[in-house]
């Protein structure tokens, strides 16, 4: 087993992985990319950082002679982009590494090499304990340290087995993943734009400290980069990405340190994007610039996820999250007074260890007094090496999921009722892809509805003036009320 760890380590890893990258480049290495082409099969889970990576992802191997295949059977190299988040994790693992062994024993039999890497969360989390469990996995890789990826992937192709890169490196990963033209960061008119990774929250019941590591925040002027990158590439909406997001404060172009406030104006500038939004937030992260923002800059949306988790105090307390009821309720209203038009969805954990109750019925009231566009609800999940794992009073099955039920059905209500008073309206809608049927195309209102009309595609990637006419269960449709998209 080869693991790469500790800051002594890590450098000379970095230093080797661009030297056999070159060397590949050179033809020094047999079937590199000027001899024949490679295909890579990437399966991701979980959030939308997980997505960006794997962009980034295929990015970083795309100069070895890697495109992307949606045919794991075929492909030289599967990755798989794992989440740690939610219950079960490591069980989906293995069962979708026990169908990919089926495709590497196959195509072993004709002759032909299929390297298996594990990233993401659980591989930083698990990787080794995997590993040993399935030792048919070439490369397990950290969240961290995608950018050895090249260098780890050739060793892996030159037979290599039991490959591990989970430690943190000392430098920033973002320094040595250039953005590249491929396939990857082409035709989306919606583009995801990582500026903060991380958290230093260390929520009770939340893995990401341990498995992303502190929080970083990235440059304004890399930041600022890439997403003339995305524009010049046809993106028109830009979502900003970090665990904390808020909590972003990087070296802005002026060399002080900036906040997602000063970032967002800066981007705003950018000639051709015509959305910008970010997510997820922290409440205690909400600050002053942050919320003026948000009546200030036009291309922000008026749709802010705002996570709260629980109505309770005492839950609150538990969960280290280190903001009340009270204080939630005093900042949306803040929030409110600054955009009246703004929506807002939160994330709850139902079935807390020790949740009583009373502890529910108070996340209950406090979701109908705030009253949410829309909502996502999760029994706990104990997540391994995390406080609230080990919690005594854990919650019953049974109770966790009745009350999830209740929960979801007062989302539901509220926003098919924010759905149902779109109607008659005429909103603005991003379009962003052809819809199922002959002659419709899909968007989304600024408040994050799917839409479907029937329109031409030309209006795809621009925003135009739809009347909203139904409500659908998942989405809303309409009719365009102009010809002349922005």
């Amino acid at each position: 087993m080869d693991v790469i760890a500790g800051p002594a380590a890590q450098t000379p890893s970095l230093a080797r992985n661009i030297e056999m990258q070159e060397s590949l480049m050179e033809n020094s290495i047999p079937g590199g990319p000027r001899t024949n082409r490679r295909r890579v099969h990437v399966l991701t889970w979980g959030c939308q950082m997980n997505v960006y990576d794997s962009t980034r992802m295929v990015e970083a191997i795309a100069p070895l002679g890697f495109s992307e295949t949606e045919n794991p059977a075929e492909a030289d190299l599967v990755i798989l982009n794992t989440c740690h988040i939610r219950e079960h994790a490591t069980e989906k693992v293995f069962s979708e590494l026990g169908r990919l062994r089926l495709y590497k024993e196959a195509r072993a039999r004709k002759g032909n090499r299929m390297v298996l890497a594990l990233a993401g969360c659980v591989a930083q989390a698990e990787g080794e304990q995997i590993l040993a469990r399935a030792p048919y996995v070439d490369l397990i890789v950290g969240p961290q340290s995608y950018h050895y990826l090249p260098g780890l992937v050739l060793r892996a192709q030159k037979g290599e087995t039991g490959i591990v890169a989970t430690d943190f490196p000392p430098e920033s990963k973002f320094s040595y993943l250039p953005l590249k033209e491929t396939e990857a960061n082409h035709r989306k008119i919606s583009a995801f734009l990582s500026v903060q990774e991380g958290c230093d929250k260390f929520c009770s019941f939340c893995v990401v400290p341990y498995t992303r590591g502190a929080e970083y925040s990235r440059s304004a002027a890399e930041i600022l980069a890439e997403a003339r990158t995305l524009l010049a590439h046809g993106a028109r909406e830009i979502v900003l990405l970090g665990q904390n997001v808020n909590a972003w404060h990087g070296e802005g172009l002026d060399g002080r340190t900036w906040k997602l406030g000063r970032l967002i104006r800066a981007l705003a500038e950018l000639p051709g994007l015509v959305r910008l939004r970010y997510t997820t937030s922290h409440p205690r992260d909400m600050d002053a610039d942050l919320i003026s923002a948000h009546a200030e800059v036009g291309v922000l949306t008026p749709f802010l996820h705002l996570p709260v988790q629980s109505g309770s105090d005492r839950i609150l307390s538990a969960m280290n999250r280190r903001h009340s009821r009270a204080d939630y309720l005093r900042l949306v209203e803040r929030i409110r007074k600054s955009r009246p038009d703004i929506t807002l969805s939160s994330d709850f954990i139902v079935g807390y260890p020790g949740e009583t109750d009373a502890d529910f019925e108070d996340t209950l009231s406090l979701i109908r007094s705030v009253g949410f566009a829309q909502g996502y609800a999760f029994k706990f999940s104990p997540r391994p090496g995390t406080p609230a794992a080990n919690a005594a009073a854990q919650t019953p099955e049974d109770v966790k999921n009745l009350r999830l039920k209740q929960l979801q059905a007062v989302l539901r209500e509220q926003q098919h009722a924010f759905a149902g008073s779109c109607v008659g309206r005429v909103l603005p809608v991003l379009f962003t892809d052809k819809g199922r049927h002959p002659g419709q195309i899909l968007g989304r209102t600024p408040y994050m509805q799917p839409v479907h009309v029937t329109g031409p595609t030309t209006y795809i990637g621009a925003e135009v003036s739809v009347r909203i006419e139904h409500v659908h269960p998942n989405s809303l449709s309409g009719v365009v009320v102009n010809t002349s998209p922005s």
